[in-house]
C-alpha cells in the first residue's frame, strides 16, 4: 500500500470518518473527488477497502497493474506477459490464467468489463491515474457490483487537480521503453485533462514482444454551482506476442524460452479500443445524483490455438443517488442506484496457420443484457456506530445466435435473476480507529467463453461472505486488517484440458475461501543524516486458505492457483531533501498446487528488489529500480487443471533480473 489509506487518513484522524459533518470542502459536485475527499468517503465503508494514490506508484516503472496493486493486502497480481496479469481478490477468478473474472473494473466509476463480465488489462495505462480504489468483496455495493472479488475503480485527474504539464520517460531491461505526457487546466467553469503514453518491450521471454499507445481525456463544464457534466474519451491500441505456457521443468530451467507451438502459430493478442462516456452530477440540498451513459468498442485480432477475430460493442447507462440527512435525530446515508449494461460480441473463428486465417470454424453473435438495482442505507444509531443494510438485484440475459451450422446449431438463451443482500456495522472506536463487520451475498453469471447458453447444467456462482476487521492509526503506525470466510456454491472454474485448447468452464460444487489481509505502515524518525529524515516501513501480508468442501471427486483438497502465504514488504530511507532508497521483497513461502487433484505443485520463491530516487522541489524527479536482483527462476502464473501430470504445459515463468530507470518533470 505504501501511502494508501494510512498516511492519507492521518490528516482525518481527529474526526471519526462517518460521524463527520458535511463541510464545504467535503462537498463534491464534480463527481470526481480529489484523493483526500475520496479517502474520507471510502472510510465510511464497513469492510475491507483501499485507496492507492499516484504518489505510491508513479515512482516506479508502472508497466502493468501489479505496480499499482503490489502493496494491497488481499490482492494477488501475477504477471503473464507484457501488460497482461491475472488479478485475484479473495480468490476471485482463481482458475483464470487469462483475463479477469469475479472483479468489476471501473474507469472513473464507469464500467470497463464487457457486458458478459470479462476484462483484461491491455487497455489500462497504470501511469494515467490520480488514485485507484479497491473495494473487496461485498464492499463494492457502492457501485452496484456483487462479484466475489469486489471492484477496482481507476480514477483519472481532472483539469482542476492536474499539473499544467507532466512528462516522463522510462527505460528498462528487455527493451522496455515508455514515454508519457499529460496536460490539464481550467478556465472559469471549464476544465480539461489529457494524457497520452506509448511503450514497447522486447520481453523477457522469446515471442513476447509488445507495444501500446494509450490516451485518456476528460472535459468538464460546471453548468451551475450545483450541476456539472464531464465527458470522457479513452482510446488504446496494443499488440502483444504470446510466448505460451510451458512445463514446470522448462519454466524453471529455461525460463526465457517460449513454447515452440506458440511460436509456430505466432500467437498474439492485438486490441484496438475506444470508450466514450458522460457523467453529470447534480446536488439538491442534502442529495447528490450522478447519472451517465457510456459506449465501449473493442476490436480483438487474436490468433491463438485458432484465429479469433471479434468485435465488442457495449453500451449502457447508470444513475446513483446519495442522500445524507437526519431521520428522527439520527444521521442517515441512503444510496440508491441502477445500471443498464448491454452489449454484443460478433465473433468469427478460423484455423490458425502462423497468424494467417484458414478455414472458418465458428461464427456467432453473442448478446448480453444486464440490469441491476442496488440500495444501501447506513443509519448512525449512535454518534460513533453505524448500522448498514443493502441489497443488489441482477437481471441478466445471455443469448447466442450461431451462424456456423455445419457442426450443429449452438444457439441458445439463458436468463438469470439473482438477489444479493448485505448487512454490516461500522464503529468509530476513537478518532482515527475503526472496527467493522459485515455479511454479504454475491452472485456471478457465467461469461460467453464458458459456453453458457448451451451448457444448461452450468449455473451461477453464489457465495456468502462473513468479514470482520479494523483500520486506523496510532502514533506513527497504521494498520488495515480484515478476516473473511466465504462459503461458495458452484464456484466457476476454468480448467485446462489440453495444451492447445481453451479451458473448460465447470461448477466446482461447494468450496470455501477464507483468509486474512494485513497491511501495516510505520514511519520511524531518525534525524541521522538530517533533521526530519526517517525510515518508512510498508508491509502487506495475504493469507489464502481456499479449498473444496466435501467434493465427491476432490474431497477437501486445496484449490489451486495462488500461494497460501504472500508477503510484500519495503523499508525506505527518506531524506527531507527528496532522496529515498531501500530494499523490498516479494515472498511466497511454501508450495501451492497447480491442479484440483493436488498432484502437481508450484515451488516457493522470494524476490529481492531495490529502488532509489530523488524528488526535487522544482518538479524534477528520477528513480532507479532493480527487480529480482538474485535472478531467481520462479513461476509467476499457472493455468490450472483438474489433474495435471508432471509434464503439463500450464506454467508461465516469472521475469528474471531487471533494472529500470525513469525521469519525470512536472510543471
Amino acid at each position: 500500500m505504501r501511502v494508501s489509506l494510512f498516511a492519507l487518513a492521518a490528516s482525518l484522524a481527529a474526526v471519526p470518518a462517518f460521524a463527520q459533518e458535511a463541510r464545504p470542502a467535503d462537498i463534491v459536485v464534480t463527481g470526481t473527488p480529489d484523493t483526500e475527499q475520496a479517502t474520507r468517503e471510502i472510510q465510511r465503508t464497513a469492510g475491507g477497502v483501499e485507496i492507492v494514490p499516484d504518489t505510491a506508484f508513479k515512482g516506479t516503472p508502472v508497466q502493468h497493474i501489479k505496480d499499482i496493486l503490489a502493496f494491497v493486502p488481499g490482492v494477488i497480481a501475477q504477471p503473464r506477459m507484457g501488460d497482461d496479469a491475472r488479478v485475484s481478490i479473495r480468490g476471485s477468478g482463481l482458475s483464470r490464467a487469462y483475463g479477469i473474472r469475479g472483479i468489476s473494473v471501473y474507469l472513473d466509476g464507469i464500467p470497463m468489463n464487457t457486458s458478459d463480465g470479462l476484462m483484461d488489462f491491455f487497455e489500462i495505462d497504470p501511469s494515467a491515474y490520480r488514485y485507484v480504489e479497491i473495494y473487496k468483496g461485498g464492499n463494492a455495493l457502492r457501485f452496484g457490483s456483487n462479484a466475489l472479488g469486489g471492484a477496482i475503480n481507476l480514477v483519472t485527474p481532472t483539469g482542476r487537480d492536474a499539473a499544467p504539464f507532466d512528462a516522463r520517460i522510462d527505460i528498462g531491461s528487455y527493451g522496455y521503453v515508455k514515454g508519457q505526457a499529460s496536460a490539464g487546466g481550467n478556465a472559469g467553469n471549464l476544465d480539461w485533462f489529457g494524457t497520452v503514453s506509448a511503450q514497447r518491450i522486447d520481453g523477457y521471454r522469446e515471442h513476447s514482444r509488445g507495444s501500446a499507445v494509450r490516451g485518456n481525456f476528460n472535459l468538464g463544464y460546471r453548468l451551475s454551482p450545483n450541476v456539472e457534466t464531464r465527458f470522457y474519451l479513452t482510446a488504446a491500441t496494443t499488440e502483444q506476442e504470446i510466448p505460451g505456457e510451458v512445463g514446470k521443468a522448462a519454466a524453471l530451467g529455461t525460463p526465457r524460452a517460449a513454447n515452440p507451438v506458440w511460436i509456430a502459430q505466432d500467437q498474439q493478442r492485438n486490441v484496438d479500443s475506444v470508450r466514450i462516456s458522460n457523467r453529470t452530477s447534480f446536488r439538491f440540498g442534502e442529495t447528490r445524483v450522478d447519472a451517465g451513459v457510456f459506449y465501449n468498442w473493442r476490436r480483438v485480432d487474436h490468433p491463438i490455438y485458432q484465429y479469433l477475430d471479434y468485435t465488442v460493442d457495449d453500451y449502457g447507462a447508470f444513475v446513483r443517488l446519495v442522500d445524507e440527512r437526519s431521520i428522527g435525530g439520527l444521521r442517515n446515508r441512503l444510496t440508491l442506484g441502477a445500471t443498464l449494461h448491454n452489449g454484443t460480441i460478433d465473433t468469427e473463428q478460423f484455423v490458425n496457420t502462423a497468424a494467417t486465417k484458414g478455414a472458418l470454424t465458428a461464427s456467432m453473435i453473442d448478446r448480453s443484457r444486464n440490469f441491476s438495482f442496488y440500495a444501501e442505507d447506513a443509519l448512525s444509531v449512535l454518534p460513533q456506530l453505524s448500522l448498514i443494510a443493502g441489497v443488489q438485484y441482477l437481471d441478466a440475459v445471455r443469448d447466442r445466435r450461431d451462424r456456423f451450422l455445419s457442426n450443429g446449431d449452438q444457439s441458445g438463451r439463458r436468463d438469470f435473476q439473482l438477489w444479493s443482500p448485505k448487512a454490516g456495522l461500522l464503529w468509530d472506536v476513537r478518532p482515527g480507529v475503526q472496527l467493522f463487520g459485515n455479511v454479504s451475498r454475491s452472485a456471478e453469471v457465467p461469461s460467453f467463453d464458458a459456453n453458457v447458453v448451451t451448457a444448461t447444467n452450468l449455473k451461477p456462482q453464489r457465495a456468502t461472505t462473513f468479514e470482520i476487521g479494523s483500520r486506523g492509526r496510532s502514533g506513527g503506525v497504521g494498520w488495515d486488517v480484515s478476516l473473511y470466510r466465504s462459503r461458495i456454491d458452484g464456484e466457476l472454474q476454468c480448467l485446462t484440458t489440453g495444451p492447445f485448447s481453451p479451458c473448460s468452464i465447470v461448477n466446482a460444487g461447494k468450496t470455501v475461501h477464507q483468509g486474512a489481509e494485513i497491511g501495516v505502515d510505520a514511519a520511524v524518525p531518525l534525524s541521522a543524516f538530517a533533521s526530519g529524515d526517517r525510515l518508512v516501513l510498508t508491509g502487506a501480508y495475504t493469507y489464502s486458505d481456499f479449498r473444496f468442501d466435501g467434493d465427491p471427486l476432490y474431497g477437501d483438497n486445496e484449490l489451486p492457483g495462488v500461494p497460501k502465504h504472500y508477503l510484500r514488504a519495503e523499508l525506505l530511507y527518506r531524506h527531507p531533501g527528496g532522496f529515498y532508497a531501500g530494499p523490498n521483497v516479494e515472498w511466497a513461502p511454501g508450495r501451492y498446487f497447480a491442479d484440483n487433484a493436488n498432484t502437481l505443485t508450484v515451488d516457493p520463491y522470494a524476490l529481492l528488489n531495490l529502488r532509489a530516487g530523488f524528488d526535487a522541489s522544482d518538479g524534477l524527479s528520477f528513480y532507479l529500480e532493480g527487480r529480482n536482483l538474485t535472478d531467481k527462476h520462479y513461476i509467476s502464473t499457472v493455468a490450472i487443471a483438474g489433474t495435471a501430470g508432471p509434464g503439463a504445459e500450464i506454467f508461465n515463468p516469472g521475469t528474471g533480473r531487471a533494472v529500470h530507470a525513469g525521469l519525470r518533470f512536472e510543471w
